[in-house]
């Protein structure tokens, strides 16, 4: 057992080493992790993620999937769907809210491109989050296509990556999104008058 390890309570032990598998990679990168780390991290005995996981891929494929869930269902943008500026408040809460789920979600995307066997977890994880924001979208009564759902998806994607690489504040990354709210309403305002 590692010196930190401790009781968890039935089903907390996944959890647990999920969590601890995020946080590692978000401070230490995909080379930082290891069965032992997230095993100190997460306080247990690391013969527990052979348990739970398997091996290595299979524990960085629920850990996708786990911060997918957590970050699309903390979002339950329908209840916004009257009021875009609330929507988009939401938005940007919810994506500072767990830096190191982004953290962790972007490792894991540049490491698809090194790692075929990664590519269909992260496909499916921009598959959830643009039809997550679709359905936002939709909801407000905006216009949504596929093309215009990734392209918007796209652009937040891209802010998200700057402010977690610190190159813009969480004003300047809440402004942006206001912003893009904005040109892209009154594009479809045009659009819809035209």
């Amino acid at each position: 057992m590692t010196r930190n390890a401790r009781a968890l309570n039935y089903g907390e032990g996944r959890e647990a080493l999920l969590r601890a598998t995020v946080h590692v990679v978000a401070q230490k990168g995909l080379r930082g992790l290891t069965f032992r780390a997230v095993a100190e991290e997460a306080g247990v005995n690391n013969t527990l993620i052979a348990h739970h996981f398997g091996n290595r891929e299979k524990l960085l494929a629920a850990a996708l999937e786990w911060t997918a869930d957590r970050s699309i269902g903390a979002a339950d943008l329908s209840e916004y769907a009257t009021d875009a500026d609330a929507f988009r408040a939401a938005l940007v809460a919810n994506v500072l809210s767990e830096p190191d789920v982004e953290t962790f979600q972007f490792e894991m995307i540049l490491e698809s491109s090194r790692r075929p066997e990664l590519q269909p977890a992260v496909r499916a994880l921009y598959r959830r989050y643009v039809e997550a924001l679709a359905s936002g979208r939709e909801a407000l009564g905006a216009p949504s296509t596929p093309a215009l759902d990734l392209a918007l998806f796209a652009a937040l994607d891209g802010l998200m990556l700057q402010y977690l690489s610190r190159s813009i504040t969480a004003d300047e990354l809440e402004a942006a999104v206001i912003a893009l709210g904005v040109a892209v309403g009154n594009s479809t305002e045009r659009i819809s008058a035209e």
